[in-house]
């Protein structure tokens, strides 16, 4: 099983990704369906991100206790 920690590195290399499809797509506006797709794509991608980080460190801190 892999870790939170390398899931979330996942995730935020796929939003990078998409990030860049995007800006790349956007030849006049950022006004068109590709490019707002690929954004929400990404932001969903870097929250789940920031999700797993926080829950790898809830986890950690709890086995402390």
């Amino acid at each position: 099983m892999t870790s939170l920690i390398s899931r979330a590195v996942l995730y935020f290399a796929m939003g990078a990704l998409f990030i860049f499809f995007a800006v790349r797509s956007a030849h006049e506006t950022i006004w068109n369906v590709t490019t707002m797709l690929l954004a929400v794509i990404a932001t969903l991608d870097f929250g789940m991100g920031f999700k797993l980080i926080g829950l790898h460190f809830k986890i950690k801190r709890n086995q402390k206790k």
